[in-house]
C-alpha cells in the first residue's frame, strides 16, 4: 500500500475513518488505527461552542497520541468563527482541521451549517479562505454531491475550495436530501477528481474491501473514507489493506477475536467515563458489534438491562465465545 499525503502530512495508507458524531470518539478512533486505518477524523464539533469555551465541547478534542495523524472536524456557518475554532484545534495539537459541509441533520442545517453551505459557493470560498489563512496545519473539507438532485455541484465546490487553499476534499456521493438513503452516485466523485489537483477522498456505500477497490477503479479517487461499515467492524481496515495488497480478504474474525476487541473497547470506556456511563455508552456499540450475528437481538436485550460491569463482561464472553454460533 502506497503512502498518501495531505499537504505536509504523510499517511501510511489511503484509508480514512469517516466522522460520525457520538461514535468516532477517541476510543473508537484508536481501535481503528490498531487495525491499520491511515487517518481518523473526529465527530462534528461546534465552532460556536469551541469559541465560547464550552467545556463539554472541549472534551471532544481529547485524543491519544496513537491516533496520529488525526483530523478534527468542525462545523459552523460564520467564516470568522470557524477560523477562530480552527486556531483552537491547531493549538490542541490536531494534525488536520476538517470543515464539515456535508452533514444533513436538521439541527445542523437550521444553523446554516453542514450541507446547507453547498447552496452558496461564495460563502464556501469565504470560509475556506479565512480558515486556511488562520492556521498552519492542512485544512480539508467534507462535502456531499449537492443539496438535491437538481443541484449537483460537488465539482464546483471542490474547485472553489482548492482555489481557497484547501488541501483535500472528501466527497460523500449522496445529496443532502438523500441523507443516508438510496444509492451513492460514485460518478460525482469521479467528476470532482477530474476537476481538482488536490487529493479527493471518496465516501459512500463502502461496505466491503471489494467496494473500496472498485471505487478507486471507477472514480480515480486518491483515498477511501469508510463510515458505518467500520462501526463494530474495525477489521474492515485490515481486511481492505490485505485485499488491496494481495487480492485476498482474511477470514472473518473468530468469536474469541471479537470478544477481545469488545472487552478492550469496554475497558477503555470504563477508564474514560466510569462504570455507569461506560455501560450506557457500550449499549450503542454492542448493537454494531453484534450486527448480523445469530441470537444478536436477544443478546442486545440482555445487555440493555445490565447495570454492573462484572455481569456485562460475563454476558459478552458467553455470547461471543459460545452463544453467537
Amino acid at each position: 500500500m502506497k503512502t498518501f499525503r495531505i499537504k505536509n502530512i504523510t499517511l501510511e495508507n489511503n484509508l480514512v475513518l469517516a466522522p460520525i458524531s457520538g461514535m468516532t470518539d477517541s476510543i473508537f478512533r484508536s481501535l481503528s488505527k490498531e487495525f491499520g486505518c491511515g487517518l481518523v477524523v473526529s465527530g462534528l464539533i461546534s465552532s460556536e461552542a469551541l469559541t465560547r469555551n464550552h467545556q463539554k465541547t472541549f472534551d471532544l478534542l481529547k485524543y491519544e497520541e496513537s491516533e496520529r495523524p488525526l483530523a478534527i472536524q468542525i462545523f459552523g456557518s460564520k467564516p470568522d468563527v470557524l477560523a477562530d475554532a480552527a486556531k483552537i484545534v491547531e493549538e490542541k495539537g490536531a494534525d488536520i482541521v476538517d470543515i464539515n459541509m456535508g452533514c444533513p441533520v436538521k439541527k445542523v442545517l437550521k444553523t446554516g451549517s453542514g450541507s446547507s453551505l453547498m447552496k452558496d459557493v461564495k460563502k464556501v470560498k469565504d470560509i475556506c479562505e479565512k480558515v486556511t489563512a488562520a492556521v498552519n496545519i492542512p485544512v480539508t473539507i467534507k462535502i456531499r454531491s449537492g443539496w438535491d438532485n437538481n443541484s449537483i455541484n460537488a465539482d464546483e465546490i471542490a474547485r472553489a475550495a482548492e482555489g481557497s487553499g484547501i488541501s483535500a476534499v472528501a466527497v460523500h456521493a449522496r445529496t443532502a436530501k438523500q441523507a443516508y438513503s438510496g444509492k451513492a452516485d460514485w460518478s460525482v466523485i469521479k467528476a470532482v477528481k477530474e476537476s481538482v489537483a488536490i487529493p479527493v477522498i471518496g465516501n459512500g456505500d463502502i461496505k466491503t474491501p471489494e467496494d473500496a477497490e472498485r471505487m478507486i477503479q471507477q472514480t480515480g479517487c486518491d483515498g477511501i473514507m469508510i463510515g458505518r461499515a467500520a462501526l463494530g467492524n474495525p477489521w474492515i481496515f485490515s481486511d481492505t489493506l490485505s485485499y488491496m495488497e494481495s487480492g485476498t480478504v482474511p477470514n472473518p474474525p473468530s468469536g474469541k477475536e471479537r470478544c477481545e476487541i469488545v472487552l478492550k473497547h469496554l475497558n477503555r470506556l470504563f477508564e474514560e467515563h466510569g462504570e455507569k456511563n461506560g455501560i450506557f455508552q457500550m449499549r450503542g456499540f454492542i448493537s454494531w458489534y453484534t450486527k448480523g450475528l445469530p441470537n444478536a437481538s436477544h443478546f442486545r436485550a440482555v445487555v440493555n438491562s445490565i447495570e454492573d460491569s462484572k455481569t456485562l463482561k460475563q454476558e459478552i464472553e458467553a455470547f461471543f465465545l459460545y452463544g453467537s454460533s
